[in-house]
Order: C-alpha cells, then structure tokens, then sequence
C-alpha cells in the first residue's frame, strides 16, 4: 500500500501542484456531491482499489463503491463504481483516478486477449520489464488481472542472461557457472539463446530455463525437441495477436509479451458527477 500511495502522491502533485485554479475559482465553500465512473467501451476492469484509493487520499470523508470487481469483463456502457465526497476534492482527483485506472485496465484488457489467443495449449503468457517507470507494480498486478503470469519484478529477483552478459562473461557455460556459484539454490538460471547451437550449449550448462530469442516457429519447434525437458522453454521477441497462436503450438511453456505493459492502450472510462 505505501508503494501504491507515493505513486498516488506524485501523480497528484504533478497534476494539482500549487492548486486547482478551475475548482478554486467555481467552488468556494465545501459542496458534498456524488457521482460514477463508466466503462465506455467492453474492457476487462483493473485498478478500482487504486482510484479509490485517490479519492481518499484528498477527501477523507470520500465514499468509493465498487460496482464489479477487478477482472470481470464489462460491456460498454457500465457503470464500474460510485462516489461521493466534496465536490472540489473528486475533481482535483478525477484526472488522477482516470489514468490510472485507464492505465491498468488496458493492461488487463490486452493480456486477457493473448491468454485467450493460447486457449488450449500449455503456453503461458508472460509479461517482461518493459514496463511505464514507476508503474511497473501496477502494470505487473493488471497482467495478473488480464489472466497472464509475472516474469521477473526487477534485476533483484531472478537471473536472466542475455546476450551481453554472455558476451561479458566469455560465453554460456561460464556464465552459467558463475551465477550458479552466486546465487541460492531457491533461484532459478535462465538464459537467452538464438540458435540451435545455443540452445545445445545452454541444455549442457544446466540452465533452468532456455529462452528462445527471435526464432522463427520451425526452429521454435526443434528447439522443443532438442530440450526434451530438461529445462522449460520460453518464447520471446516479436510476439503479437496474430502469431502467438502458432508459437504456442510450437510445445513452449512460456511466451513472454513485452507488448503487455509497453503497447496497452488506455481504456476509455469516464467521470461523470450527478446534478442534484
């Protein structure tokens, strides 16, 4: 919650900074109101905790109902949640609460599509780290929301070598046997690879997980047959609607998706107040 609410924080005090001067100049005493946020187009809903969570950051005696919950799949036109509160207050947070919510919900909304996409197979879909700065909790939690697994968090909880660290390390089995050395054995070891002869270098060095660079589906598929199961196979660069289906047939365990949090779109959700 601490890390939500400096995300809050700073986003308020980027938008409001010295003061609402629209507000302050129409409401000059306390005015109680209440309104509702819409979804105003189908999308998968994520983020309601965090816009209520803006509201009662500014009005503490703001009421925030949600109306569905996180997850559910909401036609156009629903109404997602009611609030009340000072109406000074609700406005200084609408843009706030907005974007955030938008934000998230387009994450999940995109997310569900891929897990949709891959329906039937073993595949699972997987973010990555390109993610908005300073919203990657966010963005990570909507994955999950949208049905799809979290990758990594950040550099701190999970090996990952790419081809530069090969390249520093003096190649595969080095660089394997080094992070095996330092790491605790509750980690994992992944290693990125671009051909069959990496992939053989990598199964040779005990890697844990192969990730498959870039490779096109026929040597997705032989590399799945070389790896037999001695570590689990995930599929990454390139990836979009129209071709996960067809990696997912290639036998991986993982797709990760960097389009997930680096290419959602907005959702279109508004705010609106009711006249009394």
């Amino acid at each position: 919650m601490q890390q939500i609410d400096s995300i809050i924080a700073s986003a308020l005090a980027e938008d409001i900074h010295t003061g609402d001067i629209t507000t302050a100049a129409l409401l000059v005493e306390a005015k109680p109101i209440r309104g509702f946020l819409k979804a105003k187009e189908e999308l998968v809903v994520s983020g309601l905790d965090v816009a209520g969570r803006v509201f009662a950051m500014l009005d503490k005696g703001a009421v925030f109902t949600p109306l569905v919950k996180d997850g559910d799949r909401v036609p156009a036109g629903t109404v997602i949640a009611r609030m009340s509160g000072d109406a000074a207050l609700l406005l200084q947070g609408e843009r706030v609460a907005l974007n955030l919510l938008q934000r998230m919900s387009g994450v999940a909304t995109l997310t569900s599509r891929y897990v949709q996409a891959v329906a039937g197979t073993k595949a699972r879909i997987v973010d990555t780290r390109k993610t908005t700065p300073g919203l990657r909790v966010l963005e990570k939690y909507s994955v999950r929301v949208g049905g799809g697994i979290n990758h990594r968090t950040g550099l701190y909880d999970g090996v990952l070598i790419k081809e530069n660290h090969i390249v520093a390390a003096g190649g595969i089995a080095e660089a394997v046997k080094r992070a095996r050395a330092y790491i605790p054995h509750t980690l994992k070891i992944e290693i990125e690879t671009e051909t069959l002869d990496e992939v053989r270098q990598a199964v040779a060095a005990g890697a844990d997980i192969i990730m498959l660079d870039n490779m096109d589906t026929q040597a997705m598929k032989a590399a799945v047959d070389l790896i037999a199961g001695r570590a689990l196979v995930e599929a990454s660069g390139g990836v979009n609607l129209g071709s996960v289906r067809g990696i997912a047939e290639t036998g991986v365990d993982i797709i990760s998706v960097g389009a997930l949090t680096h290419s959602a779109p907005s959702m279109d959700i508004s705010m609106l107040l009711e006249a009394e």
